[in-house]
Order: structure tokens, then C-alpha cells, then sequence
């Protein structure tokens, strides 16, 4: 089947494009002279595109590197990661993207848990790069992506010296190209498995779906910005390929440099996390750039508040759309579509949306019976964007997908009458006070909506008659003034009292991962100091 969107004035044909080698050959056939990726000033048309991932395939097989083997990136943004990776695909080796924020003993827990011999790295990890290395019981070749002192050998260097030919070995849309590793709270990180076919089915059947917002024209031009160590960063460049526009990267993501890119290269879609965005609208200058080119801005990995929305809507004037999704899942399996989202507020603003088409969910008890809607629990999910499974931890692969293709999430919601999805919380975030159960995210969307707060965190403390109470941890806005007592009563006149804070403290901000993500566990950890278990 064709798909109706056009490029450059052809019909595009998604169907053709089954793993990612497949989409840099395709593109380089349909778009040669297209720009694929600008970074930094240097840009590379698709058939130049093709070409550097020809080089790096045949590079990699003449050291060896065959199907199922695991190659390693660390490093920031750049567009040598997209060439490095589709090469890897070419071939079917598999590419294990990992933090530069990790500290060495991360670094060598992925890379021995990987057996990575081949690593890419950048130079800002150089200090920790080669702590770790010493901790790995392998060896480790290293290839700099840029001039440092982990490597003499350079990555346009090694990269000349393969074929640009095309190779021979075609992969399956059923094997694994991509290993990325979940931050997991507890135990060790989880290397999720995504086949070629997790990446690009639910976006191929969004495309042929027609979906405003994931549509895209010939002349867009998206900015790729989130960490590639992350799926949202990996996964959104590879969308930008798979549809044949312009991918700007960015090394590193900036929000008060955001409005640059956006004037200067006329962005006009971005994927963006809401927390990140909150700093970008309050740049003074924001009410002084040009949107007019900016189609739609995508935003996920948390909700986005309602005063947030509206005052986002006011500057940039474009369309929106909340997803949701896990590294487990490749990314985005629900949305809420732009028409959705009303600058006023409704109830379906407060949900994550409903199911990307191909996607099936379902909300179960603890027995693994399915619920009706209104009613809460564990959220599961089953397409062909699920991963295969975590690397050689079969049991905790067994836990995670059930044998009819059944994917646990870890987070708890409920669905509508209209099949919205509505999440309460992630399970093992959940405070149980007195018997009942506590999802943050409600009472922190409750207090969102205090005129005074910016940002707030909801966790459970200690408590000798409960067990556990809620704490508000909270962010003023500047200049704003609330004391514990209003922010408890606000609460407390929205939801039931149990779910209200019993105290608040007030901090100058929210500890959060490079995907935005509240790090609940830090601010846990200090009231929890002494005792046994995580949970009272």
C-alpha cells in the first residue's frame, strides 16, 4: 500500500521501508540532494546518507562485527550517531546507546553487560570513558567521534576506510537493531531489545492512518534535540529519516537556545518535554520570535499542565500533541490529538489520550482480569511496537510480556467510556496511607492548578500511624508567596482528604533526568534514611 503523503511531489511508499537500511536506500533513490541531517553546519543529503552508512557497515565487517553483536555509542548528540547506527542495522549488529551523564561504573556495567568490543564516544565522556574501561573485563576498541584523548583514531577516518558499496546481508524487520537501557528505580538498568519492526510499524500506520499531526510535508524541517541515549531522541531522528525531511540535531538540548533553531532554521515541528518547555516560554524574547513556520510541537515523559498549555499555546500558536509511551514500548502508543486540546480546559485534557492505530490497550487487577472503564489498574499494552525483551534476563522478560504479546507498563490508570487513557501514576510510585492507595501524579495535578506553583512533586514519607503520608515537595513561581496550610487546602478541597498532602516543603527546584523526568527516588531517599525497606 501507498501512502497518500507526499514528498517532493511523489507518493511516499512505507512499505518499502521495513528496517532502517531500508529507509536510507529508499530515500536515497526518492531524495538524493535532499538535506537528511544539518548539525553544526555540516549537512548530508540522503544519498551522502546512504552512502556513510554503506562505509560503516562494510567497516564493521571487516572487523568482524556480524549479526547480534553489540555496538556502543556514548557520546552527545551528533549526526554520526544516525550514520553509525544505520550502518549497524545494515549489517544487524545492534546499537547500545548509553548516557554520557553515567557515572564509570554504569558505563562498564552497560557496556560488559552488552559485551560491546566497539565503541563510538564523544569527547565531553573522555574522563569517564576511560575510568570505565579499566572496570570492563573485555577489551574495549574505541573509535572518537571527535579529536580527544580516548582515541586516535577519529570516526571520519575509520568510516573512509569501508566500501560505500551496498551489502549484501538484508536483516528481518524481526531482528533487534537498537538496545537502549531503562533507568529502572530499583536494581540494575534493563537492556530493552526494539527490533526494526518496534521502531517503524506504529509510525508506518500512523502515516497510511493519516494523522494531522504526525503527517509530514516535503519542506518540514525537524528539530531533533532529546538525548539519543533516550528513545524519545533516538527514535524522533529516525522518524524525521523514515518520512525524507530535514533533521536538524542539536548536541545538546538548550532550552533557552531552542528559540535560535527555531528562527534560524525554521522549525516547524519539535518533540519536547513539558518541563522543558516552561523554560522556553518564559524567555522574555519568546513573545518576540516568528512561529508562523512551527506546524506542531509533540510534547511527552510527563503531563503538561494546564496553565503551562494555555500559556504555550499563546506563544507559539501551533498545534499540539501529548504522547505516551515507554523505552519498552519504542516510544509513542497513545496520543492526544491536537483538536483535543482546548486553551479553556476539558476533561479529556487531563488523560494521554488514546491508542496510535495498531496499538491495543487494556487496563487489568492484579489477577490479570481486564477492568471496566473509571476503574483503576495496571496498564497493558500489545502491538508490534513492544520490545522483544530485555537482554539475557529472560525472567524478567517473562514478567514483563506474557505470552500472548502483552505488555505490563508498571503504570497504573484507567480508561473512558471513549477508550481515553488516563494515568494515575506508575505502580511502584504508589503511596499506600492507611490501606489506601496514592496516586502522585493525581494530587500533583491537582496542585498544578495553584496559581502559585510552578512545578510540584507528590511522595510518600514515612508515618508512624499510616505507614505512609504524602508530602507536596513545591516550586514557587517567582515572586509568587503560599505557605503549606493553602497548598494543603487547595488540595484538599479537590480530592479526597486522604490524598491530600499532610506536609509541604518548598525548594528552588525539581531533580530531574535528561528526559524531564521527576527523580522521585532522590527526593525520597533523605526521609527514608535508616530505615529497611522503601515502603512502610
Amino acid at each position: 500500500m501507498v501512502n497518500a503523503r507526499h514528498v517532493a511531489g511523489d507518493a511516499v511508499d512505507f512499505d518499502a521501508m521495513r528496517t532502517l537500511g531500508d529507509i536510507a536506500r529508499y530515500q536515497a533513490r526518492h531524495r538524493p540532494r535532499a538535506v537528511a541531517l544539518s548539525f553544526e553546519g555540516r549537512e548530508i543529503d540522503y544519498e551522502t546518507f546512504n552512502r556513510h552508512s554503506n562505509q560503516v557497515a562494510n567497516k564493521l565487517l571487516q572487523q568482524g562485527v556480524s549479526k547480534g553483536q553489540r555496538i556502543a555509542y556514548i557520546g552527545k548528540n551528533s549526526d554520526y550517531f544516525y550514520e553509525i547506527l544505520f550502518g549497524a542495522a545494515k549489517v544487524g549488529a545492534v546499537m547500545t546507546s548509553i548516557g554520557w551523564r553515567l557515572a564509570p561504573a554504569e558505563i562498564a556495567y552497560m557496556l560488559e553487560d552488552s559485551g560491546a568490543a566497539l565503541l563510538f564516544a564523544g569527547p565531553e565522556v573522555e574522563v569517564q570513558v576511560r575510568e570505565a574501561l579499566r572496570l570492563v573485563g573485555h577489551p574495549v576498541e574505541v573509535v572518537a567521534l571527535e579529536p580527544c584523548g580516548l582515541s586516535s583514531v577519529l570516526f571520519e577516518v575509520w568510516r573512509s576506510k569501508g566500501s560505500p558499496q551496498n551489502v549484501e546481508f538484508r536483516p528481518s524487520e524481526e531482528d533487534v537493531v537498537l538496545q537502549l537501557y531503562t533507568s529502572g528505580t530499583t536494581g540494575r538498568p534493563k537492556g530493552a531489545m526494539l527490533a526494526h519492526r518496534s521502531i517503524l510499524s506504529v509510525r508506518r500506520a500512523a502515516s497510511k492512518a493519516g494523522l494531522n499531526w504526525s503527517a509530514w510535508n516535503a519542506d518540514d524541517i525537524n528539530l531533533a534535540a532529546m538525548p539519543v541515549f533516550h528513545v524519545g531522541g533516538s527514535v524522533w531522528g529516525i522518524v524525521g529519516l523514515f518520512h525524507g525531511v530535514k533533521s536538524i540535531v542539536v548536541r545538546e538540548f538548550d532550552p533557552l537556545k531552542v528559540l535560535d533553531f527555531i528562527e534560524q532554521h525554521n522549525i516547524s515541528k519539535i518533540f519536547m518535554v513539558p518541563s522543558a518547555l516552561r523554560i522556553v516560554v518564559n524567555e522574555p524574547r519568546a513573545r518576540q520570535v516568528d512561529f508562523s513556520r512551527l506546524r506542531y510541537i509533540i510534547y511527552g515523559s510527563s503531563p503538561m499542565p494546564l496553565d503551562l498549555l494555555r500559556q504555550c499555546m499563546d506563544v507559539f500558536g501551533c498545534g499540539f500533541c501529548q504522547t505516551y509511551g515507554l523505552t519498552e514500548t519504542c516510544g509513542t502508543i497513545v496520543y492526544l490529538p491536537p483538536e483535543d486540546h482546548d486553551r479553556s480546559g476539558n476533561q479529556r485534557m487531563r488523560s494521554a489520550g488514546i491508542p496510535m492505530p495498531g496499538v491495543e490497550i487494556k487496563v487489568v487487577d492484579e489477577q490479570g482480569r481486564t477492568l471496566p472503564p473509571g476503574t483503576v489498574g495496571e496498564i497493558m499494552t500489545r502491538s508490534e511496537a513492544n520490545m522483544v525483551g530485555y537482554w539475557g534476563m529472560p525472567e524478567a522478560t517473562a514478567r514483563a510480556l506474557d505470552p500472548e504479546g502483552w505488555l505490563r507498563t508498571g503504570d497504573a490508570g484507567y480508561t473512558d467510556e471513549d477508550g481515553y487513557l488516563y494515568i494515575s501514576d506508575r505502580i511502584k510510585d504508589m503511596i499506600i496511607s492507611g490501606a489506601e492507595n496514592i496516586y502522585p501524579a493525581e494530587v500533583e495535578n491537582v496542585i498544578h492548578d495553584h496559581p502559585a506553583v510552578a512545578d510540584v512533586a507528590v511522595i510518600g514519607v514515612p508515618d508512624e500511624k499510616w505507614g505512609e503520608a504524602v508530602k507536596a515537595v513545591v516550586v514557587l513561581h517567582p515572586g509568587a508567596a503560599a505557605d503549606a496550610s493553602e497548598i494543603i487546602a487547595f488540595a484538599k478541597s479537590r480530592v479526597a482528604s486522604f490524598k491530600a498532602p499532610k506536609s509541604v516543603d518548598f525548594v528552588d527546584a525539581l531533580p530531574r533526568n535528561a528526559a524531564g523526568k521527576i527523580l522521585r527516588r532522590e527526593l525520597r531517599e533523605p526521609y527514608w534514611i535508616g530505615l529497611e525497606r522503601r515502603v512502610n
